[in-house]
C-alpha cells in the first residue's frame, strides 16, 4: 500500500497528538502553521494530500472540515476512509504501454476493449512492467509464484504463453510480453 500524505493546516495541537502516535499511524503528517507560500506551494506539488483544517477558506480537492469538538477516533476513521478510497483509485488506473490495468476489478483494458484476467495474471504484468530489465523464469516462480527458483517446473512459461493467447485474442496484440536475451518484459 502506497503511504500517503495529510497535511494538518493550522492545528498545531492535533498535529503534537498524533505526532506522539504516529508509528500506529498509516499515512505522513505534515504540519502547517499558516495558510502560506509555503503551504501553498506544497499543494501544488502534492495535489491529492489530504488537508485537515478548521478553515473552511480553502478550496481543495481533499478537504476534512475539522471541527474541535471531534472525537480522535472519528477524525483518524474519515482520514482511514479518504486513504481507502485513495489506495482504491490508484490501483484501479494502472498503465502498461498502451494497456490499462484495474488490479480491483482485475481487467486489462485498450480503448473500448477489455479482459477480464486472473490475479496471478494481473501481478505477473505489474512485476513485468516495474522491471528495468527482462525477468527469468526463475525470478518470476520465485517472486510472482513464491516458489524455490530451484524446482524444475515450466509454469512460467505455460502462464505466459496462455497470457500471450488471451492477449492475442482480445486485442490482436502479439508483442506485449517480449521474451528478451534478458528474458520476459512488456512492451511500454
Amino acid at each position: 500500500m502506497n503511504i500517503f500524505n495529510v497535511a494538518l493546516l493550522k492545528l498545531p495541537i492535533l498535529y503534537e497528538i498524533l505526532n506522539e502516535i504516529k508509528s500506529e499511524l498509516n499515512f505522513n503528517l505534515i504540519n502547517f502553521n499558516e495558510n502560506n507560500r509555503d503551504f501553498k506551494a506544497y499543494i501544488n506539488e502534492n495535489p491529492e494530500v489530504l488537508i485537515i483544517s478548521p478553515d473552511l477558506k480553502g478550496n481543495y480537492k481533499n478537504f476534512i472540515y475539522y471541527n474541535k469538538t471531534f472525537k480522535l477516533k472519528n477524525l483518524l476513521q474519515q482520514i482511514n476512509v479518504f486513504l481507502s478510497k485513495s489506495n482504491y483509485e490508484i490501483k484501479s488506473n494502472i498503465n502498461i504501454g498502451i494497456y490499462t490495468i484495474d488490479t480491483n476489478s482485475r481487467i486489462i483494458s485498450k480503448e473500448k476493449v477489455s479482459l477480464k484476467l486472473t490475479e496471478r495474471e494481473i501481478n505477473l504484468l505489474i512485476y513485468l512492467n516495474k522491471s528495468t530489465i527482462g525477468c527469468s523464469s526463475v525470478e518470476l516462480q520465485k517472486n510472482v509464484w513464491k516458489q524455490s527458483g530451484d524446482l524444475e517446473t515450466h509454469t512460467v512459461e505455460t502462464h505466459i504463453y496462455r497470457l500471450r493467447k488471451k492477449i492475442m485474442e482480445a486485442f490482436g496484440d502479439n508483442n506485449f510480453i517480449l521474451n528478451t536475451k534478458d528474458g520476459y518484459e512488456v512492451s511500454k
